[in-house]
């Protein structure tokens, strides 16, 4: 029964003429070069005689590339979208997002497909970094498979220990990829010890038996080929990527699905279109659905139970094909598909045909470890470089932020200010960075770790911490993290690197806060640092002397170089002449432990009196200017971050200089 209407539904889907004024624009993941490439895309689908999967679950394979950071999985995607026909129009193709070109990681989750021997695979491309976790949980139900990629010279990391750890939960079987073999310093003993490795990893994970027996392969992304043996240059003939296609359509199963069942889709990722509404994309997990379908949109109450919150029809069906968007007619069970139609549904929302009553149940995801809060800007220069500068405009944003991205959570506070939930201050500074770029002004406190109390017990976030240093700066970063309450579980040498520590600890959150602009100065930047959430734990006490004081302004107006110069010896400035300072502006961090008031907009008084020699000239030292990851990690919790479009400024919470003294005093009483 499937096979005519699937010839004649992909027929009349190519045979339709797609143009430019029709196709929507869509923000975020998907390209313009994408909707550019529209209908010729269908074009060319239509001439290479592809076929389509889209109601016959047998032919499709949804898979999940997941790895710890920089261990190759983007680069990997580009080979692969290149080995299938896919026209790639840069390096690093699936990351469309702005921040993720310019800092090279992966933010958010992305999904496309591509054709493969009769097979359509739905490649999922994740985020490596610890904060962006949440990224990882919700697509990983999404798939039956998943490339675990290894670095071959470094071996298994934290993050490989979660990623792991939630793809064997959903009970798939990795394909163990060991990437990167093509350097000199890995041989094939190396990647013996390295399989090893990850076999202990599956096994203390509590993987099953079916899951220890995974598939080995060895490949060169950045080269562009895979191999199942080991080998450092493959014959010409062998140089692509088509073993590790052949095992993925050979070792991941198909999705087991029936295209008979009402329609059913649980929404895992969601964006927002300003011609066609939400567009959500999910796995469907029965059924089949046609545009024009009259489809409802359902969620778990706190009860437990299930609830209608829209009914409406199916506008659009789209897929990712490689890096262009194709519009479908229908889709059926075990394919993953973008839908426009509905209004209200979002991230963990079923939807669903008419008839059916009881929603999908949502993806469990970890708790939030830290807090900050967000407040409107209240400086004396509010106002002269954003225009979103209202509680309301910010609140909005945040819940917007909040509906697409499930690892935030967004709780309304007191006096216009709302406090966000994260894993960690990267993926609170991204959303910082993010909203300045479109015009906010806001206050930012320091971040605040998210504590448990149990049993009358106080419980903490601990997160596993990975080092690889110098051997000369193991004592400077031993000392550091040694105030900072870390445990050291594990020390040895680097295999093939010469004069190479690798340190395995477990810190508390509140003490990695800020850390790694210090070890990148302890290390003189040589060292890697790479951590990931471990689990809750006693509270180990408080931290030792982590910070100097800072220099705190106590004039109104611009800051001049002859007042800068005065204040040199002091400790190291923040900030250069001619920029505007307030009242209680931070300018600088003090040489001691203690804070100091000072007048940086101070004037050198003229006279009349003629001199022989010309006035000397000012010669400042370049100031320590900082990133807004940085201004994070470093403000105390009587500071602020003042976040503008143009500044960031960093200030204490209370700015008069005899309230602050008089709270000082009450504290020491």
């Amino acid at each position: 029964m499937a096979g005519p209407l699937l010839r004649s539904l992909w027929s009349n889907t190519t045979r339709r003429s797609f143009s430019s004024s029709q196709s929507p624009h869509l923000k975020s993941r998907f390209s313009l070069s994408s909707l550019r490439a529209f209908s010729a895309a269908s074009a060319s689908t239509a001439a290479a005689g592809a076929p389509s999967s889209s109601l016959d679950p047998n032919r499709l394979r949804n898979v999940a590339v997941i790895a710890h950071v920089d261990h190759g999985k983007t680069t990997l995607m580009d080979r692969i979208l290149r080995q299938c026909g896919a026209d790639i129009p840069h390096e690093r193709a699936m990351d469309s997002i702005n921040l993720e070109r310019e800092r090279g990681i992966t933010i958010s989750s992305k999904v496309t497909s591509v054709f493969w021997k009769d097979n359509e695979l739905n490649m999922v491309d994740t985020p490596g970094h610890a904060d962006f976790g949440g990224e990882v949980e919700r697509v990983v139900g999404m798939v039956e498979g998943a490339i675990l990629v290894v670095d071959a010279g470094e071996g298994p990391l934290a993050q490989t220990k979660f990623v792991l750890a939630k793809a064997l939960k959903y009970g798939l079987r990795p394909i163990l990829l060991l990437n990167k073999v093509d350097r000199p310093s890995v041989s094939e003993e190396r990647c013996d010890e390295v399989e090893s490795l990850v076999f202990d990893l599956f096994a203390n994970l509590g993987a099953t038996e079916e899951q220890l027996d995974f598939p080995v392969l060895y490949a060169s992304a950045k080269e562009g080929w895979a191999s199942s043996t080991f080998t450092k240059e493959p014959p010409a003939d062998a140089k692509n990527m088509s073993q590790l296609l052949d095992a993925v359509v050979k070792y991941v199963p198909p999705p087991k699905a029936d295209l008979d069942e009402p329609f059913l889709m649980l929404v895992s990722m969601m964006e927002k279109d300003f011609y066609l509404g939400r567009i959500l994309t999910g796995r469907v997990s029965s059924g089949v659905v046609r545009v024009g379908d009259k489809i409802s949109g359902l969620r778990q109450t706190e009860t437990g139970s299930s609830e209608k919150i829209e009914e409406a029809k199916v506008v659009k069906l789209m897929k990712k094909k490689g890096t262009t968007i194709v519009s479908i007619d229908a889709a059926g069970a075990g394919d993953i598909i973008c839908m426009a139609g509905l209004t209200a549904p979002s991230i963990g929302h079923t939807v669903a045909s008419v008839e059916v009553t009881t929603a999908l149940p949502a993806v469990e995801l970890d708790p939030p470890t830290i807090s900050m809060t967000f407040g409107v800007n209240d400086s004396p220069l509010a106002g002269r470089d954003g225009t979103q500068l209202t509680g309301g405009k910010i609140g909005d944003r945040l819940l917007a932020e909040a509906e697409t991205n499930l690892a935030i959570n967004v709780i309304p506070g007191l006096s216009e200010s709302f406090e966000v939930q994260g894993r960690g201050e990267l993926q609170l500074g991204i959303l910082i960075e993010n909203m300045r770029r479109e015009g906010f002004e806001l206050s930012v406190s320091p971040p605040k770790v998210m504590y448990k109390t149990e049993n009358k017990q106080k419980f903490e976030p601990i997160e596993e911490v990975i080092i690889e240093i110098n051997e000369e700066h193991v004592g400077s970063v031993m000392e550091a993290l040694s105030h900072r309450r870390a445990e050291v579980t594990d020390m040895g040498p680097v295999p093939g690197n010469d004069g190479r520590t690798r340190l395995t600890l477990t810190c508390p959150s509140r003490g990695l806060v800020g850390y790694r602009c210090v070890f990148s100065s302890d290390t003189r930047g040589t060292g890697f640092m790479h951590r990931a959430f471990l689990r809750y734990e006693k509270y180990r006490g408080p931290l030792g002397n982590v910070r100097k004081g800072v220099l705190v302004s106590m004039g109104y107006g611009t800051i001049t170089s002859h007042s800068l110069m005065g204040l040199e010896a002091r400790g190291t400035l923040f900030v250069s002449p001619g920029l505007d300072s307030y009242d209680g502006m931070i300018i600088g961090e003090h040489s001691r432990d203690t804070d100091l008031d000072v007048n940086p907009v101070k004037a050198k008084e003229l006279t009349n009196i003629r001199s022989a020699n010309k006035d000397e000239n000012v010669k400042l030292s370049p100031p320590r200017l900082m990133t807004l990851e940085e201004a994070i990690g470093y403000v105390a919790s009587d500071e602020l971050i003042e976040v503008t479009p143009k500044r960031i400024r960093l200030r204490k919470r209370c700015l008069d200089v005899t309230k602050r003294k008089s709270q000082s005093k009450r504290a020491k009483d």
